[in-house]
């Protein structure tokens, strides 16, 4: 991101956040070229690009003035799922979206990837490269089950900012998020049993239990406080449910931080009625305020979560490297962890575990925190701009995806065919749910670097949006 394109995000930002009001005038090029320590050259430059955004308006002889705005779209309503065990289905959707992965051709607006291009990841690259150089045959041994030392205790030095308190010993290395849940579900459930989910869900957990043969009952899910743990008790006292999977901190696809109440209250209830929770939180640390908050791990006191993460958010998916903290499963995790891969590639392990241990991990993470903040607010203000203006959309308090719910008869599904002949693929909401619900909403990814090509591509989302609402969906 160049100077001031920086500048411009800033000042969008601000914006967004109230701080210069629908009307204001806005601060002389020269006042905001001293203030950031930039050419006038530069404010002039991220003048002229919020205005294209039609965020600012300029007034002869009078400078920038913030330009009158559409109303915030309201957040999306608490969700109304079939709350009975039903068979998963949509895995033929969610490979389209897997194949277009490696294509640089198509803006995947829809996918769960991280920004990977920042400066703050080279210690990274550095330290893979000195371990290949090292030519050490451990790199390209079998390790142990249980992953290596040294990465483990770093996992449980780190978990200590989400209130845990674990050793080395207590920690399972994964091959990934997606195996550590998948271990984590098998070690629990058998073929044929039920799971509560969160309605939406994330799709990888939905084909791992349908992979599974295992039925899901969703549970209706507030955008802002999370699974309603009314309607959970009640699918407990009415179905035979082994476990409940939840995303309780950044929630993938809705963005909440489950209030710490409902947390001690969603244990509260597992405890009575003797049920494991699964609990995803690899996008925890991505939360924008600090300290970071409190995994339901945190609030165990008889090792009933099972506690699942991985640094493919955080830092880069292509490493490959998970972590599961089981608690009284232990035994059944490692052996299905045996069965399912045996132990996990060393190298990128070694090079994780270096990258925390050598202090290069919390910089980036908080420089990683607040691009994602700053991206979050542009992308709001472009979603405002380009969509229609009945919609509701999510506010994300972390992560870098945004839920963005349409009236009743459209169809995302069909949007996203149509879009992907103009080179941009969007994730429709019917991925996140076992039985298809959600056609009308799709999520939206805010971590890619917010550039001209980036706006394009929502105008082009916004307006084909549109034009499928006056179609009739």
């Amino acid at each position: 991101m160049t100077r001031y394109q920086h500048l411009a995000s800033l000042l969008a930002e601000r914006i967004e956040q109230g701080l210069y009001q629908s009307g204001e005038r806005l601060p002389s090029v020269r006042m905001l070229s001293g203030e950031h320590g930039v050419s006038i050259s530069t404010v002039q430059q991220a003048y002229h690009l919020l205005e294209e955004r039609q965020l600012i308006q300029p007034q002869p002889r009078s400078g920038y003035f913030v330009a009158p705005r559409k109303a915030t779209p309201p957040v999306p309503a608490l969700t109304r799922p079939v709350q009975r065990p039903v068979e998963i289905t949509q895995w033929e959707s969610v490979l389209e979206l897997l194949s277009s992965r490696g294509s640089g051709a198509v803006m995947q607006l829809g996918s769960g990837i991280p920004d990977i291009s920042r400066s703050t990841i080279k210690p990274l690259w550095r330290e893979m490269v000195r371990l290949g150089h090292l030519q050490d045959p451990r790199l390209l041994n079998y390790d142990s089950l249980y992953g290596v030392s040294m990465l483990r205790e770093q996992i449980a030095r780190l978990a200590v900012d989400s209130g845990c308190r674990f050793n080395a010993d207590d920690v399972v290395i994964t091959t990934g998020c997606h195996e550590a849940l998948s271990i984590s579900i098998r070690a629990v459930c058998q073929y044929g049993d039920i799971v509560a989910v969160e309605s939406p869900a994330f799709h990888g957990t939905m084909q791992t239990l349908r992979g599974l043969g295992i039925r899901v009952i969703e549970i209706p899910t507030d955008s802002v406080s999370g699974i309603s743990l009314e309607a959970l008790e009640l699918a407990f006292e009415q179905w035979p449910i082994k476990a409940v999977i939840v995303v309780p901190n950044c929630n993938n696809p809705l963005g909440f931080i489950m209030p710490d109440a409902r947390k001690r209250a969603l244990i509260s209830l597992a405890q009575r009625f003797d049920i494991a929770i699964i609990e995803d939180d690899v996008y925890g640390e991505l939360a924008f305020d600090y300290p970071r908050p409190v995994t339901l791990k945190s609030l165990d006191g008889d090792g009933r979560v099972l506690l699942c993460s991985s640094f493919s958010k955080t830092l880069a998916p292509g490493l490959r490297v998970g972590w599961v903290v089981p608690g009284r499963y232990f035994d059944r995790v490692l052996h299905t962890k045996y069965i399912n891969t045996g132990s996990t590639a060393v190298q990128p392990q070694m090079a994780a575990a270096e990258f925390v241990r050598q202090g290069h991990y919390m910089p980036h993470l908080r420089r990683m925190r607040q691009q994602y903040q700053r991206n979050l607010s542009v992308m709001t203000c472009w979603v405002r701009q380009y969509f229609p203006a009945n919609i509701c959309v999510s506010r994300p308090q972390g992560g870098f995806l945004m839920w963005v719910e349409l009236p009743e008869n459209f169809d995302a599904v069909r949007l996203n065919r149509r879009l992907q002949e103009h080179g941009v693929q969007i994730a429709a909401g019917s991925l996140f749910s076992a039985s298809g619900k959600y056609r009308n909403c799709l999520r939206i990814n805010y971590a890619l670097p917010l550039d001209t090509h980036s706006e394009q591509a929502i105008r082009l989302l916004g307006q084909a949006t549109e034009q499928a609402l006056n179609d009739g969906g």
